[in-house]
């Protein structure tokens, strides 16, 4: 033993609770190991697709029941615990108010708001013994609404906004990824009530502010992005994204500003200039040549200036509501570039729902098969949209509705009129102007996990939801809603933070921050001792710590904390404590550091503040 030191109880300071036994002490048993259920693998399932799917089942996080439905074990239940209770915290510093609303709810108010039919398949329906139809819930605008109209009398009590963390259900068509895009899911929901759209912009302001302050306190990269507001509805609207290259989703952003969108939502600028033609229109042949690549290649020019066809149909109906046959429309871009589906649906015309032609369409419109289609010579007239960089394009390379030929020099007006309608079509691409005039716009990777709307009149209206204003009149509440997946954040935190070892969780939401692994504690008491004392003070001063009592070898213990991803760990072992000193390692770095043992709890508080 260290001269001087009468045991190991002696290298840690603190009060007497510090040296007492478990048994004496009112710390968790639980947080010893040998209580808690820690159940790693070495292997993940083969269907694992992704980081955070192979690594929450390797390290016993979740455990897979049916497709997209998981049980959440203790460990992952810890980190889910600890996100909600950020949440909370944020969402009651900003003036919401909790409630639970029922998982399984009455079709009757979704059919007044119109989306038990709009929403689509991920609505999963049932009926009663009864025959009565109800929902599963994926979201809650029509009960919340339906709360309000029962609550909410006078514009006195606005503003108000009620929120809730509960179970959803989205039946999803292609289940992946784990919690990523899993069937059930824990979601926090806010619902927001305002007299005026003034006044639901500033709920919708505080609901913003408020979820960064939760993500910062996430310890993640995010971007908070303007997106569409898609089946939710809503005039305004962002996301709120984590960073990952897994991600599935594209966020638009410029590097000299704050300008960010989601890939839905990001503006296309039509470029500068007018076109001028330099060459005659020519009927050139292309045999077996379709697509823009393969015509691009054989005539060796630029793929960019080539033009892709598009053919879309819209149905028409007569004042009966029977079918009256189609509209057929004609949208052209560029040919390196892909056509925005939500900013055609936007198009007016197209708004009201759009599908792609049948070949029968086609064929009788363009007089050809896909591959060879464009907009001269056309069999039957269409609507001619064409996105804002064809445009101003001259010189430019269509198909010549005859198979084996395309159109090369095409120009606006000499040889074709101008489009019905020039819009905003594609996808922006790197190394476009940025919207805001202030440099280019770049793009990376990143993963939903919370999004933000003001809905408006949109459920209050169709659900006849209102108040009395100061004059006495009744009036439709302005709304707002805001969305944070819950389980879905560990597995977006995990894609961000992870090695080939295994998870890398923030400080704020790992399920354990610190874990003490003594070496040999079942053949050194003055190991075990150590131990227990350093684990007694840590429960003492509120950090939440994990002794590994097991009696594990180093490395098993080891690989598996590593595997889970505990930030903090402190190894104590019996030749460093003869020297006064246990071993300090971030989960990051690559190797331990030697701390004195009186020193271990303000470096563990230094690195938790920081």
């Amino acid at each position: 033993m260290h001269a001087g030191l009468r045991s190991a109880s002696d290298l840690f300071t603190g009060s007497r609770q510090a040296c007492l036994s478990p048994s004496e002490t009112n710390s968790p048993s639980t947080m010893k190991a040998s209580r808690f259920f820690i159940s790693t693998l070495k292997e993940a399932p083969a269907d694992a697709e992704v980081a955070s799917h192979r690594l929450m089942l390797r390290a016993g996080m979740i455990k897979k029941l049916g497709t997209g439905i998981y049980t959440y074990m203790p460990m992952g239940l810890r980190v889910i615990q600890k996100v909600e209770a950020i949440v909370r915290e944020e969402m009651e510093r900003a003036g919401a108010v909790e409630l639970a609303m029922p998982v399984v709810q009455p079709a009757e108010p979704w059919e007044e708001s119109g989306r038990f039919q709009a929403y689509g398949p991920e609505l999963l329906r049932i009926k009663d013994r009864h025959d009565r139809s109800f929902v599963i819930q994926p979201t809650s605008e029509e009960v919340v609404t339906d709360i309000a109209r029962q609550e909410l009398r006078s514009y006195k009590q606005l503003p108000v906004n009620f929120y809730q963390v509960q179970t959803k259900f989205r039946d999803e068509r292609r289940p992946r990824f784990g919690l990523m895009r899993g069937r059930e899911f824990i979601m926090k929901d806010a619902y927001s009530f305002d007299r005026d759209l003034d006044a639901a912009k500033e709920s919708y302001r505080i609901m913003a502010d408020a979820y960064r302050k939760i993500f910062d306190r996430f310890g993640l990269r995010y971007r908070a992005v303007a997106a569409d507001s898609g089946a939710i509805g809503g005039d305004v609207s962002q996301e709120f994204q984590v960073i990952a290259a897994t991600g599935e989703d594209a966020i638009v952003y410029c590097e000299n500003s704050d300008y960010a969108a989601n890939m839905e939502k990001a503006e296309a600028l039509a470029p500068f200039g007018s076109p001028k033609a330099t060459q005659p229109m020519a009927k050139t042949p292309t045999p077996g040549k379709s697509t823009c690549e393969q015509v691009a290649d054989f005539l060796d020019v630029p793929l960019r200036t080539t033009v892709k066809s598009l053919v879309l149909s819209t149905d028409r109906m007569d004042e009966a509501g029977n079918p009256a046959g189609s509209q057929v429309w004609l949208l052209l871009l560029r040919g390196d570039h892909d056509m925005n589906e939500i900013k055609v649906a936007k198009v007016p015309g197209l708004d009201a729902g759009f599908r792609f032609a049948t070949l029968p369409e086609i064929e009788a419109h363009f007089g050809c098969k896909p591959g060879y289609l464009g907009p001269i010579g056309l069999k039957q007239p269409v609507k001619l949209v064409v996105d804002r960089e064809v445009a101003v394009m001259s010189d430019w390379i269509c198909g010549a509705n005859e198979p084996d030929f395309h159109m090369t020099g095409v120009n606006w007006e000499r040889d074709l009129p101008k489009p019905d309608l020039v819009a905003d079509l594609r996808n922006v691409v790197a190394g476009d102007s940025s919207p805001d005039g202030k440099g280019v716009l770049a793009i990376e990777r990143g993963i939903e996990v919370g999004h933000v709307f003001v809905l408006g009149t949109k459920y209050s209206k169709p659900m006849n939801a209102s108040f009395l204003d100061e004059a006495g009149k009744p009036r439709f509440f302005e709304m707002g809603c805001y969305g944070i997946g819950i389980t879905r954040l560990p597995a977006a935190a995990i894609e961000q933070n992870h090695d080939e070892r295994g998870i890398i969780w923030p400080d704020a939401i790992a399920p354990f921050t610190v874990v003490l692994c003594p070496i040999g504690a079942d053949r050194s008491p003055e190991v075990k001792m150590a131990a227990e004392s350093l684990y007694a003070q840590m429960i003492e001063s509120g950090i939440d710590v994990m002794l590994d009592d097991r009696g594990e070898r180093p490395g098993a213990m080891f690989a598996d904390w590593e595997l889970i991803g505990v930030p903090h760990r402190i190894t104590i072992g019996d030749r460093s404590l003869k020297e006064g000193q246990v071993e300090y390692q971030h989960r990051r770095d690559a190797a331990s550091t030697r701390v004195a043992v009186g020193e271990v709890l303000r470096l563990i508080g230094d690195k938790l503040s920081a």
